[in-house]
C-alpha cells in the first residue's frame, strides 16, 4: 500500500509560481512511476506530468516549458514546480503512483491517488 499526501496548493496571480509536493508512504517509492494530474470544474481529469523510476519525464504540450516534475527518493517525495501560471491552470491537482511504466501511460494504470490540492490562478 502507498499513501500519497499532496501539499503546496493555493491562490496565485497569473504569471506566478507554485511548487506542489507529494509525500508518499512505503519503502518502494523509488520503483513507482509518479504522475501529476489535474481536474478543473466541469472537465475531465488530465495528466500534466509523469516521472519514471529512472527520472525520465513527460509533459503534455499544455504545460511543457512551464511545469517541471522531479522526485527525491530519499524523501519519498515528488514535486511539481509550476511557473508562468495561467488562469486555465486552475484545478485540483492530484498526485498518483503507478507500479508499471506501461500502465502509467493511462490514468487507469495508476494504483494509488492522493486527495488533491487546489490551485487557483487569478487573472
Amino acid at each position: 500500500q502507498v499513501q500519497l499526501v499532496e501539499s503546496g496548493g493555493g491562490l496565485v496571480q497569473a504569471g506566478g509560481s507554485l511548487r506542489l509536493s507529494c509525500a508518499a508512504s512505503g519503502r518502494t517509492f523509488s520503483s513507482y512511476v509518479m504522475g501529476w494530474f489535474r481536474q478543473a470544474p466541469g472537465k475531465e481529469r488530465e495528466s500534466v506530468a509523469r516521472i519514471s523510476s529512472g527520472s525520465s519525464t513527460y509533459y503534455p504540450d499544455s504545460v511543457k516549458g512551464r511545469f517541471t516534475i522531479s522526485r527525491d527518493n530519499a524523501r519519498n517525495t515528488v514535486y511539481l514546480q509550476m511557473n508562468g501560471l495561467k488562469p486555465e491552470d486552475t484545478a485540483v491537482y492530484y498526485c498518483a503512483a503507478s507500479n508499471s511504466l506501461l500502465g502509467s501511460l493511462r490514468e487507469s494504470g495508476y494504483n494509488y491517488w492522493g486527495q488533491g490540492t487546489q490551485v487557483t490562478v487569478s487573472s
